[in-house]
């Protein structure tokens, strides 16, 4: 799935949960000197800026599908090499990098287990593959209130349950799939504070993602609906905002 909207709109939608969650992940990575690094599906460049700032921005590459993606990575981080390019056709010869990752992405790919076979395809023997996706399943990622109230007023709405990656143990069973060893799972939280409702709510106008697109299809007393649910559900602020994604890392 390519996201064709403004980098700033994801940043918007996304990136106050994302940047976060990038810390945790590279965290959790053992990143080394020395060590070079392919961030697949890596959007306007959330991982990418934290995989530079540790590795060195000569020794990562990043790859996108989305063409204002690739451009705003491009103008935010001139030093890193980064391409338009899907998942599932990496543009890179066998064994090219020491950490191949990709955050957020799994459940949006055409072909999930291609694309993390492409991962591992390109990592060096003895290098760590990485994927995270937000659970889903058990309402613990940040669209998860959203969800709740698109599905009051549209019950056969898409809330990304049933996209790959989103439920405990799958992550880890596409690597196992590709032919990943000594795989690890993790659970990784961030919280993000919102001042007002306003602010929580405003990112789902945007038309971001499966929430944002859903929302843009429906007439405007739909729409007044499920803002009207989650304020019912959220308050009025400031709002705390926990999510939690699932990890699985694995070896080649």
């Amino acid at each position: 799935m390519s996201f064709n909207v403004a980098a700033t709109a994801y940043d918007r939608f996304m990136g106050r949960f994302s940047r976060p969650l990038s810390v945790e992940f590279a965290d959790w990575l053992d990143l080394r000197e020395g060590q070079s690094a392919l961030d697949v599906g890596c959007g306007p460049g959330a991982l990418t800026e934290v995989l530079a700032d540790r590795l060195g921005a000569e020794s990562v590459t990043a790859v996108d599908p989305s063409e204002p993606f690739v451009e705003a990575a491009r103008e935010r981080l001139p030093g890193v090499t980064v391409m338009q390019a899907s998942a599932e056709s990496l543009p890179f010869e066998d064994a090219a990098f020491d950490r191949s990752v990709a955050q957020l992405v799994v459940h949006f790919m055409s072909d999930p287990a291609r694309g993390v076979g492409e991962l591992r395809r390109v990592m060096r023997p003895g290098g760590v593959v990485a994927v995270n996706v937000w659970d889903f399943e058990g309402g613990r990622a940040p669209q998860s209130i959203f969800f709740r109230a698109l599905l009051s007023v549209m019950p056969d709405a898409d809330d990304e349950v049933a996209r790959s990656g989103a439920r405990k143990g799958e992550l880890a069973a596409l690597l196992e799939q590709a032919g990943c060893r000594d795989i690890e799972e993790a659970e990784l939280q961030v919280a993000v504070i919102s001042p007002t409702f306003e602010e929580w709510w405003e990112p789902y106008t945007l038309g971001v993602g499966p929430a944002g697109a859903q929302y843009a299809r429906l007439d405007g007393p739909s729409q007044a609906a499920v803002e009207e649910r989650c304020r019912e559900l959220l308050g009025d602020g400031p709002i705390l905002s926990t999510a939690t994604a699932w990890a699985a890392k694995g070896s080649r």
